[in-house]
């Protein structure tokens, strides 16, 4: 199964979709006049909350309208896929994640205006949008043949819909959470999962309205308590600001030497690894957005676009850009191997070689023959003193020998990955358990890359070698962030409950609002019958993937597959379609300087979260 996503993920994140998602956005952009300036000024006001009508259509106003969609994009993207896409593809994906939330803001505005113009309400208090009702009011209009057109790429879009909403949208978060607990607090990952399939089951079971009022509370919370904690570590080294800034926006069209934990990049890399968690991170262009707006209170399409817009700013241009400059000036990123007090390199105590086990045509496998075990390992300091313990992972630097090069990198270097486990016990026995370290296959192929665990090659390779014994922790995503302001702030502590606290917030507000993205699929697929049992296979799907579906290397081509399945069945129906929305846009923007829209006094704070500014008096 897993080959066969990869294949898929081959076909979608192939060379050409960086590119096309690039192409809509700059088109949509200057086709809208740079709708990005009219969401950072006339979207601000929509959101305060200025315009907002009760009687006008709709189930949640507009600040809990962009409170939910936002608690679906700022998520563990935000913490975990940062970290992924520097430790993968360096300092330059940030530039390219800058550039896909940019273009991202035009691209939002258009879908989201399009799902405003089509969306169902004849239940006015219950609305239902998204690319799927967009085709089926336009295309499916003309009646004849085109109805059942419409209607195939409908429920097409609403199956990729419900892929993206278990992969991204839930089993990335759980396993997440589940996994940084494990590390940090050892709690038992099923424990994990049963709090938060019971947290989350609250919150989806009440509907949009009760999903919007908890999302217009809890996105700004977790949003300052984030910006707080980075912009303290920045503050604390703002001097080095400027180099690391210089260093992204170099290392996007250079590459990237190799140093410490990194094992060098390419440009290329920095540019497809940027693009691809810019876009899970914002979904700029992949129909998910839509169907939170959808439920604003409004009777201007075009006004929920330009609040749309605004969603790529505040997590991809902000928050994410606050992730990756903790994770440059704490050092992270390229961090060096682990140390002993005075600061010198501490080696494996163990013997190491490699076998070659499997040569085909897509490459060679190199298995680990070692006698190490977790007493060979450096002391580990980093975690309270708790040391290594079962799931803790850790990887050397091997080097690959022969002509063959990392097509990647440019270089030679891999890494080499050991986790330290429980060795298998008899059947009754009492002892306790023994650890042991179970060493990952090094694979030096032409299939996708996985960091640490597969590379690609080109030319011959006889053999690998390591670098040196140097050994460095392994952290996965938003491990490597916590470690980043443990890091910063001189020690373990703040990395270890801040991102912890961060990351259980972050999953819970985008599970949430995923949960909603899928439920309007199956509405539009199977009706009302199908919410209450979709609803308790996502809950038990929420406790699954906290419990052990699969390491970084599968949950990673779960979020890619659902991602681009959804982008690639989406971005047909934006550039057919997306000429109507730009008319809505101008037309809007038009008036709204001829002063045609009636306004009012600001409503507080309070009343924007909990959504009363739009409850009809009695």
């Amino acid at each position: 199964m897993l080959q066969i996503i990869e294949q898929l993920n081959g076909i979608l994140w192939g060379p050409w979709t960086p590119f096309v998602l690039l192409l809509a956005g700059v088109l949509f952009t200057f086709w809208t006049k740079f709708t990005q300036y009219t969401a950072m000024t006339h979207g601000v006001q929509v959101v305060r909350g200025v315009y907002d009508d009760p009687d006008d259509p709709g189930a949640i106003n507009h600040f809990q309208a962009l409170s939910a969609a936002l608690s679906a994009t700022v998520g563990l993207g935000n913490i975990g896929g940062v970290a992924m896409a520097i430790s993968v593809g360096g300092p330059g994906a940030l530039f390219w994640m800058w550039i896909t939330g940019i273009f991202g803001m035009a691209l939002k505005t258009i879908e989201i205006t399009l799902a405003m113009m089509y969306r169902n309400v004849e239940d006015p208090e219950n609305p239902h949008g998204g690319a799927m009702w967009v085709v089926e009011k336009t295309l499916g209009s003309r009646g004849g043949a085109w109805k059942s057109i419409a209607r195939g790429i409908g429920t097409f879009f609403c199956v990729t819909l419900v892929i993206s909403t278990f992969t991204g949208g839930n089993l990335y978060q759980s396993w997440s959470v589940a996994g940084l607990t494990n590390l940090y607090f050892g709690v038992p990952n099923l424990v994990t999962g049963t709090i938060l399939a019971i947290v989350v089951g609250l919150a989806i079971l009440g509907g949009i309205k009760r999903i919007g009022a908890v999302a217009g509370r809890l996105v700004p919370f977790m949003v300052v308590l984030y910006l707080i904690a980075a912009f303290a570590v920045i503050f604390g080294d703002i001097a080095e600001v400027p180099a690391m800034l210089s260093l992204v926006v170099s290392s996007a069209f250079n590459p990237t030497e190799a140093g410490g934990a990194f094992v060098g990049g390419m440009a290329g890399l920095a540019f497809i690894t940027g693009m691809k968690r810019a876009l899970f991170s914002n979904e700029a262009g992949q129909g998910s957005a839509p169907i939170a707006h959808a439920a604003a209170k409004t009777d201007e399409a075009a006004r929920e676009g330009i609040v749309g817009g605004i969603g790529p700013f505040i997590d991809t241009l902000t928050i994410c850009t606050l992730t990756a400059l903790v994770i440059l000036l704490s050092g992270s990123w390229n961090r060096p191997a682990i140390q002993d007090a005075e600061g010198n390199t501490v080696e494996l105590a163990a013997s190491i070689d490699f076998l070659e086990k499997e040569r085909t045509e897509s490459g060679v496998v190199f298995g680990v023959n070692s006698d190490a075990t977790p007493a060979s390992l450096p002391e580990s300091r980093w975690n309270d003193g708790a040391g290594w313990r079962k799931g803790s992972s850790f990887f050397l630097i091997g080097r690959i020998l022969g002509e063959a090069t990392s097509r990647d990198s440019g270089g030679k270097l891999v890494h080499v990955v050991g986790t330290v486990t429980e060795k298998a016990q008899a059947e009754g026995s009492d002892a306790p358990a023994e650890m042991e370290i179970v060493w990952s296959d090094v694979k030096v192929s032409s299939n996708k890359t996985w960091l640490g665990e597969a590379d690609y090659w080109t030319g011959e390779v006889t053999g690998i070698e390591l670098v040196d014994k140097g050994v460095y922790h392994k952290y996965d995503g938003a491990e490597l962030t916590g470690h980043s302001f443990d890091r910063a702030f001189g020690g373990v502590g703040v990395g270890k409950y801040l991102v912890t606290l961060a990351a259980w917030l972050f999953a819970i507000s985008t599970m949430i609002s995923w949960s909603y993205y899928g439920e309007q699929g199956i509405i539009y697929v199977f009706g009302l019958r199908g919410v209450l049992p979709y609803k308790m296979v996502f809950l038990v799907a929420v406790i699954a993937a906290a419990t052990g579906i699969g390491g970084a290397q599968e949950m990673f081509l779960f979020m890619d597959l659902g991602t681009g399945a959804m982008l690639w069945a989406n971005l047909p129906i934006i550039m057919g379609l997306g000429y109507l929305a730009v008319r809505e846009l101008n037309n809007y923007v038009r008036d709204l300087k001829a002063g045609k829209f009636k306004r009012h006094d600001a409503p507080s704070i309070t009343d924007l979260a909990s959504g009363s500014d739009v409850e009809k008096k009695d």
